[in-house]
């Protein structure tokens, strides 16, 4: 499994792909939590606070990590090289951990320089340093859990399709139902019971700085559910 995930980094920063995701997630972020006037711009907010890039980064993040998901096993497939993956000695439970793990460490690579927004968002406190950091962490564990799952969901999209735009459009279509269309039914309802389906719920009380177990479980359970669909549907096809 180690070569795979070595394998899945390398191919990344090998091509332009890897510096892309990366160079996107930060300046979509940068433009518009520093310079674009707006609901995300910080300066016009008027407090120091991170909640305007808590509110962004998922909705980049379900663009973004459907894009490096859907060449997953898109290209194997398309290439004619899965059946040969398979032969390997290595089971297909850790050809998928294999994928998952090199996409994911991509994505939390991008993630990584925002925590200087941390010390740009403390240093322009007025005290210096008033902020809420309790409430960024749990924000920022909240997006690692989002994250989780979304890769979990566009691993699986990218089994559904030789072609890597059909992949990336069913990842996309999935990423949001679970983030926002339960949440977005459960107002149209007046449900609060509907919107504990979808993940912005969970997201959103995790950012509160509480870690409440069954968000915890919702998102774990989220992303076994995919991997495991995942495999499933390799194993139809080899």
């Amino acid at each position: 499994m180690k070569a795979i995930i070595y394998k899945e980094i390398s191919s990344f920063f090998s091509s332009p792909i890897g510096y892309l995701v990366i160079g996107v997630f930060l300046v979509m972020n940068g433009l518009f939590l520093w310079v674009f006037n707006g609901d995300f711009n910080i300066f016009d907010a008027g407090f120091a606070s991170l909640d305007s890039f808590f509110l962004l980064a998922p909705w980049v993040l379900l663009f973004l990590v459907p894009a490096v998901t859907m060449k997953s096993f898109s290209e194997e497939k398309k290439m004619g090289t899965l059946e040969l993956l398979v032969t390997k000695p290595i089971s297909l439970q850790n050809i998928v951990l294999g994928k998952y793990i090199g996409v994911l460490a991509l994505i939390l690579i991008a993630v990584v320089p925002t925590f200087l927004y941390i010390i740009t968002i403390s240093r322009l406190g007025n005290p210096p340093g008033n902020l809420d950091i309790g409430s960024t962490i749990g924000s920022y564990v909240g997006l690692l859990f989002l994250i989780l799952a979304y890769t979990a969901i566009g691993i699986f999209a990218s089994t559904l399709s030789n072609n890597q735009i059909v992949a990336f459009i069913v990842a996309i279509l999935l990423c949001f139902i679970f983030y926002y269309a339960f949440d977005a039914l459960a107002i149209l309802l007046n449900s609060y019971a509907i919107a504990s389906f979808g993940m912005k719920a969970h997201f959103d009380s995790v950012a509160r700085g509480i870690l409440d177990t069954r968000d915890v479980l919702y998102f774990l359970s989220v992303t076994v559910f995919f991997l495991f669909c995942t495999v499933f549907n390799l194993k139809k096809e080899v």
